[in-house]
């Protein structure tokens, strides 16, 4: 019985991997393959997709839309997972605007897809499938393991020679919502960071900070170095010009340590 498990699992991740080398040789070129979802409602709620200028939805979009409005999201898994694929293939082949299940808010912002016929395999098909069902899970899965946790973004920070920037925020702050809206999603902002930071989001009303650092304020930015040492604490929103100041004064502080 352990080696039939160990075979069907060894099966299913060769038939992932095939399904990512598809979607890479087809699809990348039009679909992007992840933009967190804060990021995507900036984009097209606010931006009127001029931040990203997408050309089609991003994997993860679809991969969750298609699971929440094709089939039974709470049913059989295997059957869901079955109808998922089967609509997937259908669309590829015979693209159909009106059967589209992103948003309509979404949708405004692109072309109908050519169709794939005598492009693409069956069995590629079917890869892809596999692929794109699994992808938001597996996908969320790694940012929460890589971001979401505080030592593994410490590791990586001391990996890559940045600065942490853990952005406390909450769900009903206003000024949390101003800050990445307005100013966080600024190309010179996001440049910055980038090159120099690893951001980290962390909503204080689920969970505790860390380091046994404390805050009532939100936003509040907060700076550690590699070596997990406090560089700044800064609580508020603030317009890009001043938050820009803010980055170089952090930047100029952890230099001199």
């Amino acid at each position: 019985m352990k080696i039939l498990v160990y075979v069907a699992f060894v099966y299913v991740a060769l038939f992932a991997n095939e399904g990512q080398k598809v979607f890479e040789t087809k699809c990348l070129s039009c679909h992007k393959s992840f933009i967190d979802m804060s990021t995507l409602k900036v984009n097209f709620l606010d931006k009127n997709n001029q931040l990203l200028k997408l050309t089609a939805p991003t994997l993860n979009q679809l991969s969750y839309r298609l699971k929440q409005r094709i089939g039974d999201p709470r049913g059989d898994k295997d059957m869901h997972r079955m109808e998922v694929s089967a609509f997937m293939r259908d669309y590829v082949l015979n693209p159909d605007r009106e059967k589209s299940v992103c948003l309509d808010d979404v949708m405004k912002y692109f072309k109908t897809m050519p169709s794939l016929k005598g492009q693409i395999s069956e069995d590629e098909l079917e890869a892809v499938g596999e692929y794109l069902y699994d992808f938001d899970k597996n996908i969320e899965k790694e940012i929460s393991e890589t971001y979401e946790d505080f030592e593994s973004t410490l590791k990586l920070a001391q990996k890559e020679h940045k600065i942490i920037m853990i952005e406390a925020m909450s769900e009903t702050c206003h000024y949390c919502r101003k800050m990445e809206t307005k100013v966080l999603v600024d190309k010179e902002i996001r440049n910055v960071l980038e090159k120099d930071f690893i951001t980290l989001k962390i909503d204080i009303g689920k969970r505790k900070l860390p380091l046994g650092l404390n805050t009532e304020l939100t936003p509040t930015f907060i700076f550690i170095d590699e070596n997990a040492k406090l560089i700044m604490q800064v609580p508020g929103a603030w317009d890009k010009k001043n938050f820009l100041e803010i980055l170089q004064e952090v930047k100029m502080k952890k230099d001199k340590k």
